[in-house]
């Protein structure tokens, strides 16, 4: 029994990696980097017709499509849905697991502005001070 819940225990750490990974580290082919700094990443995504993704994460982003086209994502969970898009449309994603595939004839492209969490700032160190003012002037 202890041996069979160790297996499935390392199972699930080994492929949990694998389920939340960054599309442009796990389809290259596809997903490329134009542009990334503190904020942002700059993504370009381009599928020849009929050509599907693996499953990747996003974090929350602008999407911007390139063309018109129809593509499907399948979640996780297995469920499913169809969407519609048109050159020049503009939408926010919130971050995402998805694996999309391009449901058309055509190629497809997208450009993708991805959020990056802002890093807090360390607070500025106040001066110290000493309990009474001192009088520097004293002879």
């Amino acid at each position: 029994m202890r041996r069979a819940l160790f297996t499935v225990l390392f199972v699930v750490a080994a492929t949990f990696p694998a389920l939340a990974q960054d599309a442009t580290k796990v389809d290259s082919k596809h997903y490329k980097v134009e542009f990334e700094n503190s904020r942002v990443r700059i993504v370009r995504v381009k599928y020849g017709p009929h050509e599907k993704s693996v499953m990747h994460t996003h974090p929350d982003l602008v999407a911007i499509f390139q063309n018109d086209g129809r593509v499907k994502f399948t979640y996780p969970s297995g469920k499913s849905e169809e969407t519609e898009m048109k050159a020049g449309q503009a939408v926010f994603e919130p971050a995402v697991r998805h694996l999309p595939e391009n449901l058309t004839d055509s190629d497809m492209e997208v450009i993708l502005v991805e959020l990056k969490t802002a890093k807090r700032k360390p607070a500025a160190k106040k001066p110290v001070t000493t309990g009474a003012a001192t009088n520097s002037n004293k002879q």
